[in-house]
């Protein structure tokens, strides 16, 4: 069931007969692109033209605009945070649901749970938590909501030790697209509870969510940098590292510009363990060359986030390629460094972290989200300042990049970040899940309003 093109957009006058219904059910309806200064979008490369916006502060309000646009077939897409570089959340032509405002935070201390509101950032949830002494498992941007990111999958600097956001999902209601409000866990709707831990936005509009929260003595945060001339060394010591880390230990790589406009190579590394035993490897990571900049010092769970929050500011325009690896050979390192010689930007940047610990330590069936092997993640970023008149040479970097990596990478990748056209990757970063997605999505949207991450076809005989 791929939810690009099961169905034709609807007529002029259906929108407005649809109009008049939603109207009709008490909705505040604002039609686009008149009322686009009314939403936000982190890629400022994209021009997204929803035809239509409706705001819900309720999930009452999203369960009546469901049931009022039935039987319209009208393209759906969800947006409470606008992250996705795709511009999945703001689909052209669609009907768009925002979901902003539900960002009720309810923390339970005794079970450490949260239960949130659709509309809820990486940043809130984490500075709830851990007002309360608990840490969250979050991404690597504040402003990206935890709905989007969990029903993706969710990486982040936790996930080595307490798994993927996906992970620790416990259940979540849900409106389905007959207006039904039904809450999904692992007894109730247990294929739509699989669905969503990672499956995408492909199944019903998440309106709430409880999570499970975790108690974590401070962390240890090593930052080191190390000038351009120590980037193979540093970058090979850093991979070597990853392949034997334990679960107590993050890393990640970034290849970025530094002051003066020189490239740098920085190893961020996040340690959960005993202290002593994190200040031995944060030193080892440091002697694999001659660092401009060693830093290690205790950090609140809570405060993991400054590490990344922020560095790809809202506005910009952007380009995300993203492959997986088994291994950083010497080729793939020759690669990502020669790139980021010929980047296009100073805005550019290159994130490789590794996935293992607990994270890899869930069956590849369990949920949607089924990469289970540890891995290396190669992220690239291709970012520049508005005017955005010389995009294409910047997207050309981006795909240039992506194609070199492709005879050392891994089949599938992230597919949050994958984009739509990349439906065979798409397709195998699911591997033997994507039937069992494909199946759901037809019983739970069987017209394909939802478009989300594209889920490949079911054939006749599925």
């Amino acid at each position: 069931m791929d939810g690009e093109n099961t169905i034709a957009n609807i007529d002029q006058t259906d929108w407005a007969a649809l109009k008049d219904r939603l109207v009709e059910a008490g909705s505040q309806v604002l039609m686009m692109p008149a009322a686009g200064g009314e939403i936000t979008h982190w890629n400022g490369a994209l021009d997204p033209r929803p035809k239509m916006l409706v705001r819900c502060s309720t999930v009452a309000q999203v369960s009546r605009v469901m049931s009022a646009a039935r039987g319209f077939d009208a393209p759906l897409a969800v947006h409470n945070g606008g992250q996705d570089w795709n511009g999945r959340s703001m689909r052209d032509g669609s009907l768009l649901l925002d979901l902003c405002d539900l960002r009720t935070i309810e923390i339970d201390t005794g079970r450490s749970v949260a239960t949130i509101g659709a509309g809820v950032t990486s940043a809130q949830l984490n500075r709830a938590a851990g007002e309360r002494g608990l840490a969250a498992v979050i991404g690597n941007d504040g402003a990206v909501s935890m709905a989007g990111l969990t029903i993706g999958g969710g990486y982040g600097p936790l996930m080595t030790r307490f798994g993927l956001a996906c992970d620790n999902l416990l259940s979540a209601e849900v409106v389905l697209l007959n207006g039904r409000i039904v809450t999904c866990d692992g007894e109730h709707e247990p294929d739509l509870f699989w669905a969503l831990r990672g499956g995408g936005g492909n199944f019903g509009i998440v309106t709430s969510m409880s999570l499970r929260l975790h108690t974590l003595d401070d962390a240890l945060v090593g930052t080191i940098v190390f000038p351009w001339t120590d980037g193979r060394a540093a970058l090979a010591h850093y991979a070597a590292l990853m392949l034997r880390a334990p679960g107590e230990l993050f890393g990640a790589a970034v290849l970025a510009t530094g002051p003066g406009g020189k490239p740098v190579i920085a190893i961020s590394l996040v340690w959960t363990g005993d202290p002593a035993a994190g200040e031995a490897i944060i030193g080892e990571a440091a002697a694999a060359g001659h660092p401009i900049v060693v830093r290690v010092e205790p950090t609140a769970a809570s405060d993991l986030l400054f590490l990344t929050d922020g560095k790809l500011a809202q506005g910009l325009g952007y380009e995300v390629a993203t492959r997986w690896f088994s291994a950083l050979t010497s080729t793939t390192i020759d690669v990502l460094l020669a790139a980021f010689e010929a980047r296009t930007s100073p805005l550019a940047s290159i994130v490789v972290h590794h996935c293992h610990g607990a994270a890899t330590q869930v069956a590849a069936d369990a949920t949607a989200f089924g990469m289970r092997d540890p891995h290396f993640t190669a992220l690239v970023y291709a970012a520049w300042e508005p005017p955005l008149a010389d995009a294409e040479q910047h997207r050309a970097w981006a795909a240039s990049l992506d194609a070199e990596l492709a005879s050392t990478s891994l089949p599938g990748g992230y597919a949050n970040l994958l984009p739509d056209r990349a439906s065979d990757r798409i397709a195998h970063a699911y591997g033997p899940n994507a039937l069992r997605l494909s199946r759901i999505k037809s019983r739970f949207d069987s017209r394909g309003v939802l478009h989300a991450i594209p889920l490949p076809a079911l054939s006749p005989a599925a």
